[in-house]
């Protein structure tokens, strides 16, 4: 198989979709590799190491799509790269489609197959590719957070840790999967005094397990919720219902409630964000006031982290594009209901339930669009 690795377009986005390590992995299999001119050049990766590991050089990415069986990426294709798919050919990517009715009828229309590493599950009922960007959002949350919190930024001039004789700043965290325990994970180390609220019993009781007295539990009501956010400085939203719009669980009501020169940080904001007065921001211009309380509601967080990032996240899509590309796309699909789950779009068909529910399209069973 021919793999394409286009440079990423999106607004600061430098991570790439693959590294000089796994392009060796594929060549040293007998696959191709094509990656664009400079792809990686941001994050110290030369073409010069793509080369020494057997990948060709594309000038751009119109040679990069023309050539490739599949295209490995990491954000969502912008509407160029969307007018470059064609029919038969496989985007493997992060897609994060609910919120994204325009990119949806884009990829039904150019007949490709779409695979979105958020929704690639594994046996333990988690989601594999998304958790290592999930880690690193997490943990940019809380120093995004704490930046927000600065005077220049419009926030109230707290620090997080206090100093002796000053009380800490309050981080509430809503949502304990893997987001939410890294954001606590780096609050607590700060000084923080760190709240998380989830509505599952058990995932509560592994970080009581894990923080111990360093953090407290809540169970996720809309009291609950409502009454943590007031009292907070900072409030990271760290929900996840897996390839759905984030639910909205703080309302502009409670924003406008909030403490003037607060921080509010969605890293929901992917799926639609879990803040009603959430919209969509860039690394170029991270933060707004709205309702007297600061946002960040950057889409790709872990993109300025760029080089951890992407190490982080083609090890844990490794071993899945080997899988693609050594049985055949359907075929390693209908193998692995695992990776079957991140299938959203084929053949014109959206394949993912919660896709198709929260655009209110069809649902086409992820086999027998592969069938057909």
């Amino acid at each position: 198989m021919l793999i394409g690795v286009p440079k990423e377009i999106k607004n600061h986005e430098y991570r790439v979709g693959m590294t000089p390590p796994g392009v060796l992995e594929l060549t040293n299999r007998g696959h191709e590799v094509i990656v664009q001119h400079d792809a990686g050049h941001q994050i110290g990766i030369d073409d010069a190491q793509f080369i020494a590991a057997g990948a060709s050089i594309g000038d751009d990415a119109e040679a990069v799509f023309a050539a490739a069986d599949m295209i490995v990426k990491v954000k969502e294709p912008q509407a160029s790269e969307i007018a470059l798919l064609r029919e038969g050919q496989t985007l493997f990517t992060y897609l994060h489609l609910a919120p994204d009715t325009a990119q949806t009828k884009g990829l039904m229309n150019s007949g490709a197959t779409a695979i979105a590493y958020e929704t690639v599950t594994d046996n333990y009922g988690g989601l594999p590719l998304l958790a290592p960007m999930s880690e690193v959002a997490g943990r940019m949350s809380v120093q995004a957070g704490a930046s927000g919190l600065e005077i220049e930024r419009g926030g109230r001039g707290v620090l997080l840790g206090g100093v002796p004789g000053v009380a800490q700043g309050k981080v509430v965290i809503i949502g304990g999967g893997v987001v939410g325990a890294n954001a606590a994970f780096v609050a607590t180390g700060m000084g923080a005094s760190v709240t998380v609220i989830d509505k599952a019993q058990h995932r509560m009781a592994e970080l009581d397990f894990q923080f111990k007295s360093l953090i407290t539990t809540l169970y996720s009501t809309a009291l609950s919720v409502e009454e943590a956010v007031l009292e907070a400085d900072l409030v990271i939203g760290a929900v996840l219902v897996p390839g759905a719009a984030a639910p909205q669980l703080v309302t502009r009501d409670m924003v406008r409630k909030m403490k003037r020169g607060s921080v509010i940080v969605d890293v929901a904001i992917d799926q639609g964000g879990c803040f009603e007065t959430s919209r969509p921001t860039s690394h170029s211009d991270p933060y707004y006031i709205e309702e007297g309380v600061v946002h960040y509601c950057v889409t790709n967080m872990p993109g300025a982290v760029a080089r951890t990032s992407t190490f982080a996240l083609n090890n844990a899509t490794l071993p899945f594009i080997i899988r693609l590309a050594e049985a055949g796309v359907s075929t390693a699909l209908l193998k692995d209901p695992h990776l079957l789950n991140g299938l959203n779009v084929c053949g014109g068909k959206v394949t993912h339930a919660a896709v198709a529910e929260a655009q209110g399209l069809d649902h086409v069973d992820a086999a027998s669009a592969l069938a057909a």
